[in-house]
């Protein structure tokens, strides 16, 4: 048996040993040994095998694929460019702690710098983003993966196939394999969470740093304060539309409070971090500091769900939150205009199942409009916040589901088109909110510089049901609740995408400003 085909059997047999059920392949010639592995293990009923043509994709697939999971999903790749287009989602996998096993395949280390076609320096291209790495030749037996690390987060093997890349006829290699069973890791004790005060928040991050919703509510129910959460799809406890009120520096002035609890990292709201900064004691609870947050500033940290001792909040102080939050959602309710402030009102309260929710402008509006409920698995790619791979993550997502729904801005429709090619079973509804270009630009400071058009707005004109057609995807926009209505009440089959055609992006921003000062006023 040649070398190269060793190895890659080698691996293959441990993925499966270990309980991996899903890889997700790039084509290419170097990575043959592997992906004809790969396929006799599918062959055998051993691996789910995913085919994207595109690795920036592919990587953002497997990324969905693990989140929705929770197991480990291998990526394979050919040399060169190749694995430089794993680096967005790996970097993401890194922030989110996400076990994401990158394996690409290179040259032999003899031709390095030699000018061999297809060779660079892959060794440590994704630098200390990743748990563990190594350069595996194919003379190096027996190898043990490192499946330890990946419950930390993304780990990278570059393997070293050498010609033939061909395999040796040979179909006994997969008898006798026994899948260990699933266990999953224990951490050690957090200790005690121990606060005396009866004016604290508990404020939840998006991605709850990697917690369970049951984690964090049972932390919410000892601490018996507010809470608020930038997830309030998950979170029926939480103060509804927080993030709208506490835009108002007035509003908030009146609700500084002494301690802060933290669960993950706060990346949505301004205002909240604002809020957050006013406290006397902020208390920050958040696994990834042991891998990615090391230095992370508060006056106390816990890197697991810890044990709480507290007292309960002052009435007064839950009656001003629970009147603010009133108030702004009856300002809420009464939004009657077709706009993205009603849209995100609308589709937190009719979507079921599982939904991913693009970074950028539409995670801020269901933040902002959504009204605190149960009945919805969310997701999203909150460790570095990037509009690239959100189809693709989406798609991954979907996979690991009955069905999803995705809501993504147009730009970040349009970034990740390439997700969109390939062969796959998921069901998936693509809700794209298209207000031709940029639209968070419009509510920061840029939003009035000379040439904020070009370089921010960046309107591309262009129709998106049309594009999604010629990829052969079904596709229509809509302008209305209800057709908006009638759209979601059918079941989904497929990928479809529905565009959310709206008004221009000033108006929006002028909505969401008139509301911050209406209540102000009231």
């Amino acid at each position: 048996m040649n070398t190269s085909t060793s190895l890659a059997r080698v691996v293959v047999r441990q993925l499966i040993e270990a309980g991996i059920t899903d890889a997700v392949i790039s084509p290419g010639s170097r990575n043959a040994p592997l992906s004809l592995a790969m396929y006799a293990a599918a062959e055998k009923g051993f691996l789910k095998l995913h085919i994207r043509i595109d690795e920036r994709s592919a990587a953002y697939f497997a990324l969905g694929l693990a989140k929705a999971s929770s197991r480990p999903v291998p990526i394979v790749c050919t040399s060169g460019t190749a694995v430089a287009n794993y680096h967005p989602a790996v970097l993401e996998a890194h922030h989110s702690n996400v076990p994401l096993l990158v394996l690409t395949a290179d040259r032999p280390a003899i031709l390095r710098r030699t000018g061999a076609n297809q060779t660079t320096e892959q060794a440590r291209i994704f630098g200390n983003a990743v748990r563990y790495f190594a350069d595996v030749s194919g003379g190096v037996f027996p190898l043990e993966l490192p499946l330890d690390s990946l419950h930390r987060g993304p780990v990278h093997l570059n393997l070293q196939f050498e010609e033939p890349l061909l395999p040796d006829e040979d179909s006994n290699w997969l008898n006798e394999i026994k899948v260990a069973p699933r266990v999953k890791p224990t951490g050690k004790s957090a200790g005690t969470l121990k606060v005396n005060t009866n004016r604290g928040v508990l404020i939840i991050g998006h991605d709850r740093g990697g917690l369970t919703v049951a984690e964090v509510s049972k932390i919410a129910t000892d601490l018996e304060w507010p809470v608020i959460s930038e997830d309030p799809l998950s979170f029926p406890e939480a103060i509804s539309h927080a993030a709208l009120f506490l835009a108002s520096p007035a509003i908030r002035k009146n609700l500084v409070p002494e301690t802060v609890v933290v669960i993950g990292r706060t990346t949505l709201s301004r205002p909240i971090n604002a809020l957050i900064a006013s406290a006397k004691t902020q208390i920050v609870i958040d696994p990834r500091m042991a891998t990615v947050d090391t230095y992370r500033v508060a006056d106390q940290r816990f890197i697991a769900a810890p044990k709480v001792v507290s007292k309960p909040a002052d009435p007064e102080w839950h009656d001003q939150w629970r009147k603010l939050s009133q108030r702004t959602a009856k300002l809420v309710s009464e939004i009657s205009n077709w706009s993205e402030s009603a849209l995100a009102r609308e589709l937190a309260s009719q979507l079921t199942g599982a939904v991913f929710i693009a970074s950028s402008r539409p995670i801020r509006d269901l933040e902002s409009f959504a009204t605190p409920r149960t009945g919805i698995e969310t997701f999203a790619n909150r460790g570095l916040a990037g509009i690239d791979g959100n189809i693709s993550t989406a798609l991954g997502i979907a996979t690991a589901r009955p069905s999803a729904t995705a809501i993504i801005g147009d730009l970040a429709f349009l970034h990740d088109l390439t997700g969109l090619v390939g062969n796959t079973s998921a069901n998936l509804r693509i809700i794209a909110i298209n207000n031709d270009g940029g639209g968070i630009f419009s509510t920061l400071p840029q939003a009035k510089v000379a040439g904020f058009e070009t370089v921010f707005g960046t309107p591309h004109g262009l129709d998106l049901e049309k594009i999604a057609a010629g990829l052969g995807i079904s596709a229509k926009t809509i302008s209305s609740f209800t057709e908006l209505k009638s759209e979601l009440a059918k079941p989904i089959s497929g990928i479809s995408v529905l565009v959310c055609q709206m008004p221009n992006r000033e108006s929006n921003a002028a909505q969401l400003k008139a509301l911050v000062a209406n209540l102000e006023s009231i």
